[in-house]
């Protein structure tokens, strides 16, 4: 499964993301995690529909079909509760 994280440097919320996203990743080896910057991957940002709250990560299947989303802040527990739902449905 990929997992898309769009975020900007001159995001506050993105900063704060920015620990609890590294731990995430370290603690799910089995997925791949893909770092955009919403002002310069413009074109993405418009693909997959990011709006102005940021940060974004995006669950993506094999077929690159979205899972699911994770949009602003949110603690470790609620996105490991997120990534366990995602893992239990495949």
């Amino acid at each position: 499964m990929k997992v898309l994280r769009f975020s900007a440097i001159w995001c506050s919320a993105c900063l704060v993301m920015k620990k609890i996203f590294k731990h995430v990743e370290n603690m799910h080896p089995e997925l791949e995690f893909i770092n955009y910057d919403y002002d310069t991957d413009e074109e993405l940002v418009e693909k997959y529909n990011i709006g102005t709250t940021i940060p974004v990560l995006i669950f993506l299947d094999e077929n690159e079909n979205e899972i699911t989303r994770i949009v602003g802040e949110k603690s470790y527990d609620e996105i490991e509760e997120i990534i366990a739902s995602i893992s239990k449905e495949g």
